[in-house]
Formats: structure tokens, C-alpha cells, sequence
């Protein structure tokens, strides 16, 4: 079946005059909506529903300072729990949505209430890939998506540990980082045949690579792991090759799935995600999806895409407020995404699939360069290590669609701000 996502311009229905939202999901989507629909006016009902029982929460120091111990828990929400009192926010945590009845615009919950809606917004976010394997339910195999999971490593991290992680992607680095930092013996195995190989250039796995073999992680790609051992909890990680890895504890992290059961079985169209237009609109035109579940135009690529990213999910949720309300459509700006390992601050603007060209500036040794990702001459997307000019001014670049020279950018006696300038 073909879904049609149209334009703004073409819908006839007005929800600016809505009496109630209700809002399926409680991550970083689903709070910028609700922060932003206030914002722009909306007085009526708003249902927040979320599976978990924690207020909506930042994921990404889960695998970084709260799994470190460095973040109080209440620095992860995003408002207390005094802001949606006072803004009238119905909460509805522990709660899970069991269908969607579109031609009546009602929710239905699992406790068997029902919700009606004049508008709905999908937040329903993602979930992590459960690792096939043999013994992947034993104690100590733990995901690392939620507050929760976290929670359950914690007690694990620390000195000499054996922790293995499954997965050489971003989350499962930095959880290594953390590790290694706290003390623990860390072994990372990678089906790929280098480091973060899904995300990146060989030239940043190289040097991720080299950097956690410094700091002592045992990193082995291009292995497979076909089975977990051990009698109450897990002992070991068994390769297909024999060998087997000794392990207090088990992080997987290879990859996640957006939740679209929900719009799949109300016959929303889904590929790769709940299809939107720019302004977060379904073919449902009461219907909206944001964040990891929904699959976007990226109108700075001329295609569609779903981002995995904190700017995705603040971006989309001011979008799908506006549209709802009625407002101008906010600024649609380049995607981008950061992570921290060690004293390293990796900073990525754009999207680098489909580069032809690969550029790096400064010295990767000296732990200060970025890596420029060019097609036909234009600027697609940049890495940057320890580098905030380089990110800063390749946004706005992107977003202009500036064509670089390859010199240019490789010259470091120019600075960014006047490569920018020169390229405007």
C-alpha cells in the first residue's frame, strides 16, 4: 500500500483549536512537545503516557556520567515533577498503550481506560535489538537504553570487573570508557571488521580503536559470538571459534528498533519508521511521530531518514507543537550528535553516507583534528575530536550547502570562522 504524506499547505483539518493532546511516549520527544505546546498556548488537556515508571529523562549520560556515578538521578529529568503539576499535565507513567482507534480518535490502555484525543503525538521512541544467542537471558546480560538498565549495571562497575560488551558502536565505547576509568577489565568483541563501522570512516575507527586499546580495553573485530554461558548469571561469552571470555557482566549494544507496532497495526504507513512529513504529520492528519520512531524528510539531504539524536528528538518536538498550534514551522537545522570516551569530545554535524571525498585537518595524533566528508564538492558532514570551530562552522556550512575546496579545509593556518566566511 502506498501512504501519501502531504503538505502543510493541503490540510483541511485546524487542530490549533484542540481541547485535548495526548502524547504516547515519555523520552526527549515527547517532553519538548509537551514543554512546547504550553509554550505556544495550548490550554487544554495533555496526556503524557509513558511504560516506564521514571518521569521523562536524558538517555545519553546514562551511558556516561550517571552510569559513572558523577549525575544525581534527578539531574536526568528534563522538568520535575512540580512542572507538570503546575501545567496541568496528565502523567500516566507505568502505563502502556494497547491500540490506537483512529476513526473514533481514542487511545486504548492496557487497564482498559480510554483516552480521546483531537490530536495525537507518537513518542514511542525505540527499543534495543535482543541479542539471538543462547543464554542471553541469564543474570547479568544487560541492555544499556533505559534508567533501568543502568541501574542494574551500576552495581557491577567496579575495579576488576569483567565486563564484555557486545557491539562497537557509540554507546557500547563509551560504556568501555567508563569501565576502563572505573577500574574494570573490559573486552569489546565486534562482528565488523573495525570499530563504530555502521557510523563513521576508517580513519575515525582507527583512531577510537588505537585510543581504547591505550587505555586497556581488549578489542576484537571481526568475531562472532554464538552463545553465553553459566548457571545463574553469566560466566562467559563463547566465540565461534571456541573461545571463551570470561565475564562478570555482559553489555549488548547492537543497535535498536523504532516502535511502530502501535502505528503499524492502525494502518499508518511505516518504513523504517512512522513516515511524517516536515512537520512531524502522518497521513492521519490528527496524527503526528517524533523522535527515534519516526522516519523523516531530511530536507538538507533530499531524502528521508531516521535519527537517532537529541537534536532530532527537541527539533521534532517543537515541530509537531507548531504545527498543531497552528505556528510558523521552527528552523529545520543539519543533524547532529556528540560522544564522550575519555578526555575526547567527538562532535558530528551532517550525515557523511554517499561521501566521495574524505578530508582530514590537523594531527590525529595530537588528539585535536576533524574529519570533512564531501560529495561532488559539497560539504555533507563533519567529525570532530576535541574541535568546536570545526562542528560549529560545518553546521552552518551545511545547512548553506557550501562547496569546499579539499585544500582549503586542510590548511590550518585559515580558521574555521574564515573558511566559513569565505565560503558564504
Amino acid at each position: 500500500m502506498r501512504h501519501e504524506i502531504r503538505n502543510r499547505k493541503e490540510h483541511i483539518v485546524d487542530l490549533s483549536a484542540s481541547e485535548r493532546i495526548v502524547i504516547v511516549g515519555a523520552g526527549q520527544a515527547a517532553a519538548q512537545a509537551c514543554a512546547s505546546l504550553r509554550q505556544y498556548g495550548f490550554a487544554g488537556d495533555l496526556a503524557l503516557i509513558g511504560e516506564e515508571p521514571e518521569l521523562p529523562y536524558q538517555r545519553p549520560p546514562l551511558s556516561k556520567a550517571y552510569m559513572k556515578g558523577e549525575l544525581a538521578k534527578e539531574r536526568l529529568y528534563f522538568k520535575p515533577m512540580d512542572w507538570y503539576r503546575a501545567q496541568s499535565v496528565d502523567l500516566k507513567l507505568e502505563t502502556r498503550v494497547n491500540a490506537l482507534d483512529r476513526s473514533a480518535c481514542r487511545v486504548l490502555l492496557e487497564n482498559e481506560e480510554t483516552l480521546s484525543y483531537d490530536a495525537l503525538i507518537l513518542a514511542t521512541g525505540s527499543r534495543p535489538r535482543t541479542l539471538p544467542l543462547a543464554g542471553a537471558g541469564l543474570a547479568n546480560v544487560f541492555d544499556l537504553r533505559t534508567l533501568g538498565d543502568v541501574e542494574g549495571v551500576r552495581p557491577h562497575m567496579r575495579a576488576g570487573c569483567r565486563l564484555v560488551i557486545i557491539g562497537a558502536g557509540y554507546i557500547g565505547l563509551e560504556a568501555a570508557a567508563v569501565a576502563r576509568q572505573l577500574g574494570l577489565k573490559v573486552t569489546v568483541l565486534e562482528m565488523a571488521d573495525r570499530v563504530l563501522a555502521r557510523v563513521t570512516s576508517p580513519v575515525m575507527s582507527a583512531f577510537y580503536e588505537a585510543e581504547h586499546l591505550r587505555q586497556g580495553v581488549d578489542i576484537r573485530t571481526s568475531v562472532r559470538v554464538t552463545g553465553l554461558t553459566g548457571g545463574s548469571s553469566v560466566q562467559s561469552v563463547v566465540l565461534d571459534d571456541g573461545t571463551e571470555i570470561p565475564a562478570d557482566v555482559v553489555l549488548a549494544g547492537i543497535g535498536i528498533v523504532p516502535n511502530v507496532e502501535l502505528a503499524e497495526a492502525s494502518g499508518l504507513g511505516c518504513s523504517n519508521g512512522v513516515l511524517v512529513d516536515r512537520d512531524t504529520r502522518t497521513q492521519d492528519e490528527r496524527i503526528f511521530a517524533v523522535g527515534d520512531c519516526a522516519c523523516r524528510p531530511l530536507v538538507h539531504y533530499g531524502r528521508r531518514g531516521r535519527l537517532e539524536s537529541v537534536h532530532n528528538a527537541i527539533e521534532q518536538g517543537k515541530l509537531a507543537a507548531a504545527a498543531i498550534m497552528g505556528k510558523p514551522r521552527p528552523v529545520e537545522d543539519c543533524p547532529w550528535f556528540w560522544s564522550d570516551q575519555y578526555d575526547l569530545k567527538l562532535q558530528i554535524a551532517g550525515l557523511s553516507e554517499g561521501y566521495d571525498t574524505l578530508v582530514v585537518r590537523g594531527d590525529p595524533g595530537e588528539r585535536k583534528f576533524a574529519v570533512f566528508y564531501l560529495k561532488a564538492g559539497r560539504l555533507l558532514a563533519v567529525d570532530a575530536v576535541n574541535s568546536a570551530p570545526e562542528f560549529l562552522a560545518s553546521k552552518k556550512l551545511i545547512v548553506s550547502g557550501a562547496s569546499l575546496a579539499p585544500d582549503t579545509l586542510r590548511d590550518t593556518t585559515q580558521s574555521m570562522k574564515e573558511i566559513a566566511a569565505a565560503a558564504a
